[in-house]
């Protein structure tokens, strides 16, 4: 086995659609996966595109958006090292339902939607992986709905930031640390508010505690902020 197959299959082995493989199982993967670099702001998928592939990021970040009419851009999720996109058009067949664009220098596996179909037919584990986190997706779609109904801004962020903590929160003692790095805009983008409004919740979250900006600039929920109720 060569040295890029070697690197190939341990990015592989950390993607949660192929956790539960065997390194055999991985190998025959990675034969059907090619790897491409897209640069900070590239466009990897558009929306309303005919889609074939499914897209793994290796390394990196994106951003799923969504453009309104009256041109105001809506940030749907963002995908972290290790998510995946793209499935739901080679499900169903139809266009891309948003635009995925890089915002880092990200490494990204592409696999063709024939592949994708052997794969998810030929290996149970993989099915049931998928299944699974297209689930979790599900209620993270629920709750987004849920957040919009808020009228009140504080509870608008403090919903998006409980729906990122449990796909990307790492606890510690002192909270939740959210591991994924969001500007004011990417929050007001991700809630329907303004940036200005988010700064000054956020503002008032850090003077009084319930939360923190660490040097890495990452935002830690602290155990104030998680015991407070939404208001509904």
């Amino acid at each position: 086995m060569s040295m890029a197959e070697n690197v190939k299959i341990e990015f592989l082995r950390n993607i949660k659609l192929f956790s539960s493989l065997s390194d055999e199982d991985l190998y025959h993967i990675s034969s059907k996966v090619s790897i491409e670099e897209f640069k900070k702001n590239e466009v990897v998928l558009r929306e309303e595109d005919t889609n074939e592939f499914m897209y793994i990021i290796l390394f990196g970040s994106a951003k799923v958006t969504q453009t309104l009419k009256d041109g105001k851009e809506i940030i749907l999720s963002i995908h972290k090292s290790d998510d995946f996109f793209g499935e739901i058009s080679l499900i169903d067949g139809k266009t891309s339902p948003a635009t995925v664009t890089a915002t880092d220098n990200s490494l990204i596996a592409i696999v063709s939607k024939k592949d994708f179909y052997s794969l998810i037919f030929s290996q149970n584990k993989v099915l049931e992986n998928l299944l699974r986190i297209l689930c979790m997706r599900l209620r993270e779609s629920w709750k987004r709905i849920e957040l919009l109904n808020f009228k009140n801004a504080t509870d608008r962020i403090k919903m998006i930031f409980l729906i990122l903590s449990y796909d990307n929160g790492q606890k510690t003692e002192e909270g939740i640390v959210l591991n994924i790095k969001l500007t004011h805009q990417n929050i007001a983008d991700m809630t329907g508010l303004t940036r200005e409004t988010v700064t000054r919740v956020i503002d008032k979250w850090q003077s009084s505690g319930e939360i923190a900006v660490l040097k890495n600039k990452l935002i830690r929920l602290n155990q104030t902020f998680l015991k407070e109720e939404i208001a509904l």
